[in-house]
């Protein structure tokens, strides 16, 4: 039996090559549950894995593809039957271990979550890694203090997947958010999404010798990082915090030690990728009762698997808004 996938190869010389291939399914890696592919989506490490890797990739060839959401069709875990409907985001999949970009995947069951009734496999995609990392990252800040009550939220590169994911769950959660954009043509979207007030990224992107500024923000999710992380830092409220998601702008913090010592700042990393199962299954149901349909189809993007290569190169670039949802059966 053969199916469908997105096989990344690299040849002698280290020239890596992408494209959609049919192959059997005596293929697929060991796991004890077999899905039927439905939808994957297009993340940050997928862009690395399907050009040079970025060290994530181990061994070629390779099926990128880091979230998948399907239908169980084969089970030797008891926890899971053929006709679930299932989920699975991080664990390394698609990096060490072959992932979404195909339209059968073998994995083990603890990769895995059950679906909400109410949310579809396609839905699943619009949320994936960015919509998980997101609420993870908003549940750390409620637990430092944060409240709807205090100074905006702030969210930096919030065109992007966790960045429009983290704008509409604040909203839907009552706070008052700004959302940092360098496109003033994305100003619509993230107002749709939610956004109160739209900061230009030029503005947070100014280098000052201050360590502090003025108190502008009760909590911020950040996903660029670098100088702009920086520059947030001494603007955050007394006793506010920052959740840092990502790296975009850059993996140095050229920052001071001031806004921690004096304005009792808190600076959190957040993981998704080996977040723990009781805490994920916690998460999709918040996830499934705060993002209604309306909500994720305002994000969402259609693509086929023949298609995402080139998605790759953008979502590195910086250029893609939103979510991709990929068909894999398309």
């Amino acid at each position: 039996m053969t199916f469908n996938a997105l096989m990344v190869e690299k040849d002698e010389v280290g020239t890596v090559s992408a494209g959609v291939q049919a192959i059997d399914q005596g293929q697929l890696p060991d796991g004890d549950v077999t899905i039927a592919v439905e939808y994957s989506t297009v993340n940050y490490k997928d862009g690395l894995c399907l050009g040079s890797g970025g060290g994530l990739v181990r061994s070629y060839p390779h099926v990128p593809g880091v979230d998948l959401a399907g239908v169980v069709e084969q089970s030797d875990s008891d926890s899971f039957k053929p006709g679930d409907r299932v989920v699975s985001t991080g664990w390394r999949v698609g990096e060490t271990h072959w992932g979404g970009y195909a339209q059968k995947a073998r994995l083990k069951s603890e990769w895995l979550v059950l679906l909400p009734d109410s949310l579809s496999t396609r839905d699943a995609m619009i949320i994936g890694t960015a919509g998980l990392t997101a609420i993870l990252a908003i549940r750390r800040l409620e637990s430092t203090g944060m409240k709807t009550d205090d100074r905006p939220v702030l969210v930096t590169g919030a065109s992007g997947g966790v960045g429009s994911m983290a704008v509409a769950l604040l909203s839907r959660l009552g706070y008052e958010v700004a959302a940092v954009t360098g496109r003033p043509d994305n100003g619509p979207y993230l107002e749709q999404l939610g956004a109160d007030q739209i900061i230009d990224r030029a503005e947070l992107a100014e280098t000052v010798k201050r360590p502090l500024e003025s108190e502008r923000w009760g909590g911020c999710i950040d996903s660029v990082g670098g100088a702009m992380l920086a520059r947030v830092l001494g603007q955050m409220a007394y006793n506010a915090s920052i959740v840092a998601v990502g790296l975009a702008g850059g993996a140095s913090l050229p920052a001071s030690v001031i806004p921690f010592l004096l304005r009792q700042v808190s600076l959190i990393g957040i993981d998704s990728v080996m977040c723990p199962l009781s805490e994920r299954r916690v998460a999709w149901v918040s996830l499934a009762r705060l993002l209604p349909r309306t909500v994720l189809d305002d994000m969402a993007t259609s693509a086929t698997l023949a298609e995402v290569p080139k998605l790759g190169e953008q979502i590195l670039a910086g250029q893609v808004r939103g979510r991709i949802v990929v068909d894999v059966n398309a």
